[in-house]
């Protein structure tokens, strides 16, 4: 059972884990798009803590130029686990891909979250991924940018789309915003517009732990339907996030 504070300081790292120093050339700085998920508590409380927590750490791999709001969100692939709860940074750095690659994963480990074990697409404390590097297309072993399956998970697309609906996503000739919209609009009626996908995604009043606490419209376009993408508040989150700017 967790400590009434939510934490767990079994998963707490004895020291922390060492990041790669960066390859700094004045004429490399990009702005890598990360998202961010977890629905399992770490040292630093329930996810949505732990999600602040990240962001934190993500300022030792470069800039975090803003982040986007908390959304509550239906799992894939393995449905008996709790909801997740993700968002997304714009991270401005002087790393290369596979550098920024190699300090993301050694983020995740510091919070408990070892790729090598565990259930593909089960329950972890922490996600770290590259979603978008620049307009770099990247196909090499264990990177791929953009993340493979960006134009296929609204979970993603969702907070990436708050901060930069207007980026274009390199091989596939569309906007977030508009591979966003595709994917709402899957399980909507034949009769409905744009303007009903556009307006799925729910509000929540809060989180707590990987759950919304409010209801909201998802996919399959049910109030409360348990596969709605919901945004929510937390404290933890918003507390001093660096404002963000008029979308890309």
């Amino acid at each position: 059972m967790l400590p009434e504070s939510g934490r767990n300081p079994s998963l707490r790292p004895s020291a922390a884990i060492p990041l790669p120093g960066p390859s700094r050339y004045p004429e490399w700085m990009e702005t890598a798009y990360i998202g961010l998920g977890g629905n399992l508590a770490s040292w630093a409380g329930e996810p949505a803590a732990t999600l602040a927590a990240a962001a934190v750490r993500l300022e030792s791999l470069g800039r975090v130029m803003c982040r986007s709001s908390l959304y509550s969100t239906a799992p894939v692939g393995v449905a008996a686990q709790p909801r997740f709860v993700n968002a997304a940074v714009a991270l401005e750095t002087e790393l290369s891909p596979r550098e920024l690659l190699e300090g993301l994963l050694a983020i995740e480990q510091e919070f408990g979250r070892d790729r090598s074990v565990g259930l593909v697409n089960g329950p972890r404390t922490l996600d770290l991924d590259i979603l978008l590097f620049g307009s770099h297309a990247i196909r090499e072993p264990e990177l791929e940018i953009p993340h493979p399956r960006l134009a296929e998970r609204a979970f993603a697309l969702a907070p990436l789309n708050e901060i930069a609906p207007q980026i274009a996503v390199p091989g596939c000739g569309q906007t977030v915003e508009q591979l966003l919209a595709v994917q709402l609009a899957k399980n909507l009626p034949p009769s409905a517009n744009s303007g009903q996908a556009r307006d799925q995604l729910g509000a929540g009043a809060g989180v707590s732990g990987a759950g919304p606490s409010g209801a909201g419209v998802g996919p399959s376009g049910a109030n409360g339907a348990p596969d709605a993408v919901l945004r929510v508040r937390s404290d933890a989150w918003h507390a001093g996030a660096p404002p963000c700017p008029e979308p890309l």
